[in-house]
């Protein structure tokens, strides 16, 4: 048991020709960091016949669980990459959840209620499995005669971008070495050596919290599932707790601390054990095999690409791990970068393509930064008014649905959906028209959305059929087999909705269009979508996903493009706040809202205006009326206080 990691050796140390070549050597792609990033972004590239170099200060990977959760799109991500179902198989598979406050259960949920998927909707697996997946991946790659190469004990020291290439220092057991590179990409994680070489900032938030990961190894019967209390009765006084079930019997327990606390006193194995005999049971055997105090940030660099350098992962962005955000998202970076990067090589693309990987990344970034912010404010409220309200929507949660969706242990990671440049010169975008929406089309899958995957039979499912190139997916209509434009071939995938008895298709894809056509880019997220194949069209939206901006013609499609969706309040109209007498009888009103609290004290009396608030705003509905009065009420509380 310890905090300091030891390293399981992948990669070993070697010595190889560049550091005896006369001149540095030029690389196409080197990578910084074989962390699951960019060892993911190194086999999406060499498979789409890109030549990668990746280096890294260690030999291998780290003990410990580390991140712990994938999500289903990441697994989809790894399965085109060769080692989704591995990790699918080896990692313990879990859909549902349960929340508790105290000792008694509020509600449970259901990640993955439909079901036609291919990948679960979570599997939870110690990070050094999928790195050394990936590495199994890259070195089967190697033995294909592909041109991928990792090096292990190789620290980037000193980097100097030039105009057309990046200059490159490494220092090895052997001495330093030079090397360039025409494109550098950092995925060396939050301490990015590559951030600080050249002396790029990481602006954000710290939490003023501390968080204790204690692994134990035991043989237990609790259900694989995801369990997470507020304010738990066992943890001696932690304020939060969660329990996960890991492969090989490892259990990974989380016990949320505080601010001001003794480190080594609370690393020390009597107390940790305290802790865990409290959460399981003093009459549990387990053995500790890993511990460590961690706090977080929430932060991310102000651009993610530097002319020539490119960064993704934690080298670019750090949320919290509440909702297994880090990872997943590090490797969604990856899969928006690399087909990006092969087209612009290929020059079959120009380089602002990578602007928007940019601003694509960084809007996830900011989607998960925010989620997470969240999700630690309403586990640790910070006054008096945020836990009683917090303690509101827990109570409530227990018999009334519509306060589960408050409960926020931990928003769990989702893929983000890239919206339409809104106007001429905003964030690049390569998203393109909403033909199908008029039709009735689904708003999960508008342009931007990621394709969710459908079975289609018994043993294949839709991303098995989705390539790694551009690919036109047509529903109960005709497109091409292929489709060549722009120097890029697209494939042609016709489906109909007979074969597919469970009607998914229809749900996921029509809607109550009669016929679509979806074009879909490298990385499975919507291009544009259409009723029917339309040659110029397609034409027009496969430019939008090269070039990575709004072209003057396709501006002129605006009212076809596709809004952020809000979701259905179920109100027809919307209406302005009531400022007018409404009530039919005030009175009679008043007498029950004081007859409610009778016998109350004030703690008890706040707590019950704090439901009511959240009853009544749930039955409105309507967040521009609620905003309203919550403006209107914050305005008279500053007029007279009392």
């Amino acid at each position: 048991m310890g905090a300091t990691a030891s390293l399981s050796t992948l990669y070993p140390y070697r010595r190889v020709p560049d550091q005896d070549a006369d001149d540095a050597r030029r690389h196409p792609v080197v990578i910084v960091g074989a962390g699951p990033v960019g060892l993911a972004l190194g086999v999406d590239l060499v498979k789409r016949g890109v030549p990668v170099l990746i280096l890294d200060k260690h030999d291998g990977v780290g003990e410990g669980s580390r991140a712990i959760c994938f999500a289903r799109h990441t697994l989809e991500i790894a399965h085109r990459l060769g080692c989704g179902q591995r990790m699918a198989d080896k990692g313990v598979v879990w859909e549902t959840g349960r929340v508790f406050h105290g000792e008694h259960p509020v509600f449970e949920f259901d990640l993955s209620p439909e079901g036609g998927y291919r990948m679960p909707a979570f599997v939870n697996l110690q990070q050094p499995y999928v790195e050394a997946y990936l590495v199994d991946a890259i070195r089967e790659a190697a033995a294909s005669g592909l041109p991928i190469e990792i090096r292990g004990c190789n620290r980037v020291t000193r980097l100097h971008a030039g105009a057309d290439h990046v200059a490159i220092n490494v220092q090895t057991p052997d001495g330093d070495y030079q090397i360039e590179a025409d494109w550098l990409i950092a995925c060396d994680g939050a301490r990015s050596a590559t951030r600080d070489l050249l002396g790029l900032g990481f602006e954000g938030r710290v939490f003023e919290d501390n968080f204790l990961i204690a692994d134990v190894k035991m043989n237990a019967g609790f259900p694989a599932e995801r369990r997470f209390w507020f304010e738990p009765v066992f943890g001696q006084g932690a304020q939060s707790a969660l329990l996960h079930k890991q492969p090989d019997d490892i259990w990974r327990l989380d016990f949320q601390l505080g601010w001001d606390i003794d480190r080594q006193a609370e690393l020390a194995e009597e107390r940790v054990r305290e802790r865990v005999d409290g959460m399981l049971g003093e009459n549990v055997n387990y053995s500790l095999e890993w511990t460590s105090i961690y706090t977080f940030q929430c932060r991310r660099m102000e651009q993610f690409r530097q002319d020539r350098v490119l960064f993704a992962g934690d080298a670019a962005h750090q949320v919290s791990p509440f909702g297994a955000r880090g990872a997943n998202s590090g490797i969604q970076d990856a899969d928006n970068l690399g087909w990006k990067l092969q087209l612009v090589i290929a020059a079959l693309a120009p380089e602002s393509l990578l602007d928007s990987y940019a601003s694509e990344r960084m809007l996830a970034a900011d989607e998960n930064i925010q989620a997470s912010t969240r999700s630690t404010d309403f586990l640790t409220p910070k006054t008096t008014t945020s836990k009683m309200f917090r303690n509101a929507v827990l109570t409530l949660a227990k018999d009334h649905a519509f306060a589960r969706p408050l409960v926020n242990s931990g928003r769990l990671s989702l893929p983000t959906s890239y919206d339409p440049a809104s106007e001429k010169g905003a964030n690049l975008s390569c998203i393109g028209v909403d033909a199908l929406r008029a039709a009735g089309a689904p708003a999960s899958t508008r342009p931007g959305a990621p394709c969710p995957d459908v079975q289609l039979s018994t043993t294949e499912f839709l991303i098995d059929r989705l390539g790694r190139d551009f690919t036109l997916l047509a529903i109960d209509t005709q497109v091409p087999d292929t489709f060549a434009r722009h120097g890029i071939s697209v494939s042609g995938l016709t489906l109909e909705t007979r074969q597919d008895d469970s009607d998914t298709i229809r749900k996921r894809y029509l809607g109550t269009a009669r016929s679509a056509v979806y074009l879909i880019r490298p990385d499975r997220h919507i291009v544009a979508r259409w009723q029917a194949f339309d040659e110029n069209a397609v034409t027009l939206a496969l430019e939008i996903a090269i070039k990575g901006h709004c072209t003057t013609d396709t501006l002129s499609h605006e009212d076809t493009r596709s809004p952020t969706p809000e979701p259905d309040s179920g109100i027809s109209a919307r209406m302005p706040l009531v400022r007018e007498p409404n009530l039919a009888d005030g009175d009679g009103f008043y007498d029950e809202l004081l007859a409610v609290h009778d016998g109350l004290g004030d703690e008890e009396s706040q707590a019950l205006n704090a439901r009511l608030v959240l009853i009544l705003s749930n039955h409105i509905g309507d967040r521009d009326v609620i905003r309203e009065a919550l403006k209107v009420a914050a305005s008279t509380a500053r007029q007279n206080p009392s």
